[in-house]
C-alpha cells in the first residue's frame, strides 16, 4: 500500500493479520543518500527509534537493498544497527526475490511482511509479484508505528527476545551445516531440554500470541483469545498445555500449545501448534506422545481434529508418526484417532520434563 494516510490505514488494514517482519530498503529509505555515490549518508529522522520500537514489540526486521553487501553492512555497523537485521538481502536481485528469500529463511509467509522503499517502481514491482505484501512508501514512515498491524495486543517476554532467539537459530543452523553425521546425532549435541506444563495465568498472553501468530504448524487454525484460554485453563473439562524449549545456544521460549477437550470416555485434541523455529526438533511428536500416554493412563479414547490450510501438512505428518489414523471427515474437518497400542518413548537426544 503506497502513500497510505492514517485514516485510510486504519480503515483498510485493521482486519489484516499482524506483521511479523518489516523489510527495509537502504538508499534514501533507511538513510538519506546513495551509499555507492557518497558514503557520508545519514540516517532518516527517527530511524533508530522506529527500529528499536519495532524490535521491542517482537517484530523482526530485515533488508532488501540493491547495493554492495560489504559496504552496506559496514555502514549499518557504523550506525550500530547491523544486529537488528536478520537474513539481510543486499545484492542486485529484484526486491520481490529478496523478500521471498527472507520469508523462506525466517520461515514465515509473505503476507506477514511489510516492505519499505522510496522508489515507486520497486514498490509496484513487489506489489505486482507479491500482492499480499504490505508496501509502504518511505514518505509515510512516521505513520508506521501507528498501523494496527504493527501493534500486537500483548508484548510478552518471548516477543521482546524474538530477535535474539532468531540470532541463536542462525548460530544453530551454521553449526548444523558444518556437522558431519545424522540429524539425530546433531540433535544430541544440542543438549535440548523440553518442558511441558499446564498453562498458568502468566502464560496466557503468550498462549494467545501463539494461536494468532502460528499458521504453518497449527493443526486446526483455531485462534483463542486471552479470556477463552483462561476459561479453558480453569475448566475441569479441558487441559491446556504449554511447552518451552532450550538448548546450549539459549532459550527458544514458549514454543508450543495444546488444548484437549476431556469428556468422560473421550479426549479430543482441539488444537496442537508449534513455533516454526522448532519444526525440525521433533517436539510436536514429543507433545503427542505425552498426551497419548496420559490418555492411556486415564483409560479414555483419544481423537484429534485437523483442518488443512495448505501450509500445515507437517502437523498432519506429526499425527501420523504418533500413531493417529483418520476415522472420520466432516467437510474440511478431519477426525483422527489413536488406538493407544503403540505409545512411543521420548527421543533419547532430548531431556523431557513434565511439570504438573
Amino acid at each position: 500500500m503506497i502513500g497510505l494516510k492514517p485514516e485510510i490505514a486504519e480503515n483498510k488494514q485493521s482486519d489484516k493479520k499482524a506483521i511479523k517482519c518489516v523489510v527495509w530498503d537502504l538508499d534514501n529509505t533507511l538513510w538519506n543518500g546513495v551509499l555507492l555515490e557518497d558514503d557520508r549518508v545519514c540516517l532518516q529522522d527517527n530511524a533508530i527509534a522506529i527500529i528499536k520500537t519495532l524490535d521491542s514489540r517482537g517484530i523482526l526486521q530485515s533488508i532488501a537493498s540493491k547495493n554492495d553487501y560489504a559496504k552496506a553492512m559496514a555502514k549499518l555497523q557504523d550506525f550500530g544497527l547491523s544486529e537488528y537485521f536478520i537474513y539481510p538481502q543486499i545484492n542486485w536481485n529484484s526486491k520481490a526475490h529478496s523478500i521471498q528469500e527472507i520469508a523462506k529463511s525466517i520461515n514465515i509467509s509473505t503476507d506477514a511482511i511489510a516492505f519499505i522503499d522510496d522508489q515507486l517502481f520497486e514498490l509496484e514491482e513487489v506489489r505486482f509479484s507479491l500482492p499480499e505484501i504490505l508496501c509502504i512508501n518511505v514518505t509515510d514512515l512516521e505513520q508506521l508505528l501507528d498501523l494496527p498491524e504493527m501493534n500486537p495486543r500483548f508484548i510478552t517476554e518471548d516477543s521482546k527476545n524474538r530477535r535474539l532467539m532468531y540470532l541463536s537459530d542462525i548460530n544453530r543452523k551454521k553449526a548444523e551445516e558444518k556437522f558431519v553425521g545424522s540429524q539425530e546425532e546433531f540433535l544430541a549435541t544440542l543438549n535440548m531440554h523440553f518442558t511441558i506444563s499446564f498453562a498458568k495465568e502468566e502464560d496466557l498472553q503468550r498462549a494467545e500470541e501463539l494461536t494468532v501468530r502460528t499458521h504453518q504448524l497449527n493443526t486446526t487454525g483455531y485462534t483463542y483469545s486471552y479470556d477463552e484460554l483462561d476459561r479453558f485453563r480453569q475448566s475441569e473439562n479441558h487441559k491446556l498445555l504449554i511447552a518451552s524449549l532450550e538448548d546450549k545456544y539459549g532459550s527458544y521460549g514458549k514454543i508450543g500449545l495444546t488444548l484437549v477437550e476431556c469428556q468422560e470416555n473421550l479426549w479430543t485434541i482441539k488444537l496442537l501448534l508449534m513455533s516454526c523455529r522448532v519444526m525440525s526438533r521433533g517436539v510436536g511428536t514429543v507433545m503427542l506422545n505425552y498426551i497419548t500416554k496420559l490418555a492411556k493412563e486415564n483409560n479414555v479414547r483419544l481423537c484429534a481434529e485437523f483442518v488443512s490450510n495448505n501450509r500445515n501438512r507437517m502437523m498432519y505428518i506429526a499425527y501420523k508418526f504418533a500413531g493417529f489414523k483418520e476415522s472420520d471427515k466432516k467437510g474440511e474437518l478431519v477426525i483422527l484417532e489413536n488406538d493407544l497400542n503403540q505409545i512411543q518413548p521420548f527421543p533419547e537426544y532430548m531431556k523431557v520434563q513434565i511439570i504438573d
